[in-house]
């Protein structure tokens, strides 16, 4: 990928990324060669932060691992992006306190919402951080997808346990304090102002197919995956749902 904006690439699709690449693809292709500002809370090792700033874009990466962050940086320092990508050690649950307000045109917050404290203030602070008509892509484990899988494997009593919780949890060995269905995810960042535009599933059936299919036919697979992420009831299945929301302008 080149160090140029305009329409952006991105990198290899797998069943895991695809969905999601795919609509950041048409944000950023919908803001033509404009440098964005991105922030990516929890954004690790750089597996988005990278590709966005070889894209031409200037990415902060707040996260609360400083191994995560030193891969990052070295993983940056390769790609030759280093000078566009800041590292900041911090958690999402301090957010409010590391980001200035209407300064990123575009925020990442991945796999975060379901282990801090509390989600609303983290989502209030996304939201402040947006510049007016910035958007959030925002990633959250699913509910249905965690009682479903236990159930194939036998745990009933946790698929049970999990159907019922309010927050959707299997109890306190569980590594994940919320999962959340559609309707919930999109109303916790409608509740910090933010417009939800799209919410599609990732991972509908690369989770639950048999490695053989899945590594075996993985060109097909990104096509079936693309294909189901916006249907109910594939969509309420998967294993994350990908919400796509806008800071009114």
């Amino acid at each position: 990928m080149e160090q140029t904006r305009g329409r952006f690439a991105g990198p290899p699709l797998t069943p895991r990324t695809a969905v999601i690449w795919s609509v950041l693809r048409a944000e950023l292709d919908r803001r033509g060669d404009a440098e964005l500002t991105v922030l990516d809370v929890g954004g690790g090792t750089g597996g988005f932060a990278v590709p966005l700033a070889r894209a031409g874009h200037r990415v902060t990466v707040v996260d609360a691992s400083p191994d995560a962050l030193a891969a990052l940086t070295r993983r940056a320092a390769e790609a030759g992006v280093a000078d566009r990508i800041a590292a900041v050690q911090g958690d999402g649950d301090a957010l409010a306190g590391l980001v200035e307000p209407a300064g990123v045109d575009l925020v990442l917050c991945h796999a975060v919402l379901e282990v801090v404290d509390d989600p609303a203030p983290v989502v209030a602070a996304l939201a402040t951080a947006l510049r007016p008509g910035g958007a959030a892509s925002v990633l959250v484990a699913g509910r249905a997808a965690a009682v479903l899988g236990r159930a194939m494997n036998g745990h009933l009593d946790v698929a049970t346990t999990l159907a019922s919780d309010p927050a959707g949890t299997a109890g306190p060995r569980d590594t994940l304090r919320r999962r959340y269905d559609a309707p919930g995810a999109a109303a916790l960042l409608a509740a910090a102002g933010l417009v939800v535009e799209e919410i599609h599933g990732v991972r509908v059936l690369a989770d639950l197919l048999p490695a053989a299919v899945a590594d075996g036919q993985p060109a097909a697979l990104v096509e079936l995956e693309l294909a189901l992420a916006a249907q109910p009831p594939y969509r309420d299945l998967a294993a994350q749902l990908h919400l796509f929301a806008r800071r009114p302008a």
